[in-house]
């Protein structure tokens, strides 16, 4: 079985590898799937596409503006879809949707499997998803040979950890800090120590998200992590110039890497 991500990551590993996050649909479908390419034309190596959900609870005020305007002008789960199958027709990078569980579970797990694995989807971010939860999703991914990324914080147990590290295919997600999403002027020292902690967990590949919006936080978290993942900061740019903005900002944000 092949992994997209892992592949990437074999492959970038030396220099580090940016991870830009953008919702789906905004601010319309086709506007998301031009600043994805967008993205990574100018650097990023693998791309976390957001599924706008009517309940973020992880999500700071940016995404939340920006996943409520994709709801509002008529986003719907099926055209997920439809937009991987877009991005990866035009560039090679790894596509990961990113989404809470409930929306997979109303659609079906398997089904949400085989359709993203159909339109070229690497596999999904899970951030409300436990690995002792993940049964069906894991055997999903499993059968149409996705990639499955979990997330671990700074709070997390050991055996938390260790499970995370030993069901994730791909990377682990390291949150940098405890809280929402955003950009923040410091990235959470709290960060190193938990990728220390993974490490000792197995782990190989291993990105860090939450508050990462400069170049300076970028070369910072790839000192100690495989990847650095920026969300809000791309999100802020895509939402006031578009994806010329969305572009130029990933090419400083990629002058980061090692």
């Amino acid at each position: 079985m092949t992994s997209l991500v892992n592949a990437a990551f074999d492959e970038r590993r030396k220099n580090g590898l940016l991870v830009g996050y953008l919702p789906l649909g905004f601010p319309t479908v086709s506007e998301s799937v031009e600043a994805a390419v967008a993205l990574v034309e100018n650097g990023v190596d693998v791309l976390e596409m957001g599924l706008p959900y009517s309940d973020p609870v992880m999500d700071g005020l940016v995404i939340q503006r920006a996943t409520n305007t994709a709801l509002t002008n008529g986003f719907r789960l099926s055209q997920t879809f439809d937009a991987v199958a877009a991005i990866r027709s035009r560039v090679d990078a790894p596509v990961l949707v990113m989404t809470y569980f409930n929306p997979v579970l109303q659609y079906g797990v398997e089904e949400f499997a085989k359709n993203l694995a159909q339109a070229g989807g690497a596999g999904l971010i899970t951030p409300d998803l436990i690995p002792d939860e993940a049964t069906e999703w894991l055997a999903a991914a499993e059968k149409y040979d996705l990639d499955r990324v979990f997330l671990a914080a700074p709070s997390s147990s050991d055996t938390r950890l260790d499970a995370s590290v030993t069901n994730s295919r791909g990377f682990v997600y390291a949150v940098s800090t405890m809280g929402i999403t955003g950009a923040r002027s410091d990235v959470d020292g709290a960060a190193r120590v938990l990728v220390e902690r993974l490490r000792s967990a197995g782990s190989t590949n291993i990105g860090v998200g939450l508050g990462i919006s400069t170049t300076d936080q970028v070369r910072e978290v790839l000192d100690y992590a495989d990847a650095a993942i920026v969300g809000s900061a791309l999100v802020s740019a895509l939402a006031e110039g578009g994806s010329q903005a969305v572009g130029e900002l990933a090419a400083h944000l990629a002058a980061g890497k090692r």
